[in-house]
């Protein structure tokens, strides 16, 4: 026996799981809240339960971790030639390992903190040369992967972060109405995304200043409006008060100096607050509606709600009844006037040793920032550098040759810029980003969990949770 199941069992509710049609996964998927052992005070529709908690077995808990793990390597199939003949990037990825969700120039930004009976884990995807060997091991399909297989993969990506469960006290400002009662109880999972805005935040930077000549935008800062500086500065300002050239009203990111040496383009304007994740949030939407489906797939209850409020999630404090994250929130330096929100607020930089953003007090300077997504990049393991693992998608070495080859780098003057624009928000608001948190999250998680069936016989159809009903015979557990 291993984990409540046999080999055999094991075997058939994994061949059941991979049967189960992904259409009426779509259409059966629903939010079913009530996890076994909970009880609800709701006037006639009441239900107390009889029940202890049913905390998720090993290997259910192992396919729901797995599930947003690495698959294999992405495909570098855009072009790297314009219409016009010049160099189009070729270069826009931070790695070269492909994991379930979409990802915004596979950033691969999103981390997941579990929490259940046991504790509070960080699940920590490999990246790089890492993602690729973790892959050696494993039958190369899902389908032929055994128990011992899922277990493995899940095991390698937990990093424990605490020894027992999240906990606040269950009101106001910290569980949202019904979410009292229901949310993070005993035996449940929850999965909480948190998205590093740092590496890809410079990268889509690099990534916008390496448009063609005339296209490249001038970075301004909406918070603040135009203080020249020096003489010339002053003159230009003066001049577009005057009528008499381009009026900039905002901060230009780097002074007047890119729109004199004509890198950039006045005229296209872009506002580092219409920015914000600058796209690094919408790949956590997709691991989460991907284990939506898969709860139902596999007969749990899945329900994707509000948590606990932030800045209290990041925060542990006995004193409160707070027992959070653990972040390292740094304060950031006081200025006057106070700048809006996020940025007159403590950045959540990461958890010291076990998940660190690209910004102070993990790197010396935002010039180191800057080097270090290029070495990440371009280093010798890194997505471009590394010549065996890129060439993992192509079906001779000699097109990944011919790609990289072609491929185009980012301009000294693009990496001049973006390490102006990094230092300049550093030095201005005292923290990197300033127009979001280093580790931005939703404000969401996704509750996983054995659902107290007598509370939905005694008040449901069953057609809203005939998965569920099978579950405990499916998967062996005793009823």
């Amino acid at each position: 026996m291993k984990d409540g199941h046999t080999h055999r069992e094991a075997r058939g509710v994994l061949a059941d799981l991979f049967q189960y049609p992904f259409m009426s996964a779509l259409v059966e998927r629903r939010t079913r809240r009530i996890a076994r052992g909970t009880s609800i005070e709701a006037g006639p529709l009441s239900h107390t339960s009889t029940n202890a908690a049913a905390p998720l077995s090993k290997l259910e808990e192992a396919i729901l971790i797995a599930s947003m793990g690495v698959t294999g390597v992405t495909t570098h199939d855009g072009p790297l030639i314009k219409p016009g003949g010049d160099l189009e990037l070729g270069t826009p990825f931070l790695n070269v390992a492909a994991r379930t969700g979409s990802s915004a120039d596979n950033a691969q930004a999103t981390s997941f903190i579990m929490i259940n009976d046991e504790g509070i884990w960080l699940l920590k995807q490999p990246t790089g040369r890492k993602a690729i060997e973790s892959l050696k091991d494993l039958p190369p399909k899902w389908t032929d992967w055994k128990e011992q297989d899922w277990l493995h993969a899940a095991e390698a990506a937990k990093v424990r972060i605490s020894d027992r469960r999240l906990e606040f006290p269950r009101e106001y400002p910290y569980y949202l109405g019904w979410n009292k009662q229901t949310s993070n109880r005993p035996g449940t999972t929850l999965f909480y995304p948190v998205v590093d805005c740092t590496r890809q935040y410079i990268n889509a930077l690099l990534i916008m200043l390496s448009e063609p000549e005339g296209q490249r935008p001038l970075f301004v800062d909406d918070w603040r409006s135009f203080h020249p500086k020096g003489l010339v500065e002053t003159l230009a300002w003066l001049g577009g008060r005057l009528g008499l050239g381009p009026r900039i009203p905002y901060q230009p990111i780097g002074g007047l100096k890119w729109i004199r040496n004509g890198f950039v383009n006045k005229d296209n304007v872009g506002p580092l607050g219409f920015g914000n994740t600058l796209r690094t949030d919408h790949e956590c939407f997709f691991y989460l509606q991907n284990l939506m489906l898969l709860c139902q797939g596999m007969g749990l209850g899945g329900w994707i709600h509000s948590a606990v409020f932030t800045p209290y999630i990041w925060q542990q404090d006995a004193s409160k009844g707070w027992h959070g994250l653990g972040f390292r929130l740094e304060k950031p330096r006081q200025r006057s006037p106070m700048p809006p929100v996020p940025a007159s607020q403590p950045n959540p930089v990461g958890i010291d040793g076990i998940l660190e953003g690209l910004c102070p007090p993990y790197v010396k300077s935002m010039d180191d920032a800057v080097e270090q997504v290029l070495a990440e990049k371009y280093g010798e393991h890194g997505t471009y550098g590394d010549v065996t693992a890129f060439a993992r998608s192509y079906n001779d070495v000699k097109n990944a040759d011919a790609y990289l080859k072609n491929a185009r780098r980012f301009s000294p003057k693009a990496i001049e810029y973006t390490k102006d624009i990094c230092n300049y928000i550093f030095d201005t608001y005292g923290r990197f980003p300033a127009h979001v948190d280093a580790f931005y999250t939703p404000g969401i998680w996704l509750q996983c969990a054995h659902l107290e069936l007598e509370y939905y016989e005694k008040f449901y159809d069953m057609a809203q949770y005939t998965r569920q009903a099978e579950h405990d015979s499916r998967w062996g557990h005793p009823g």
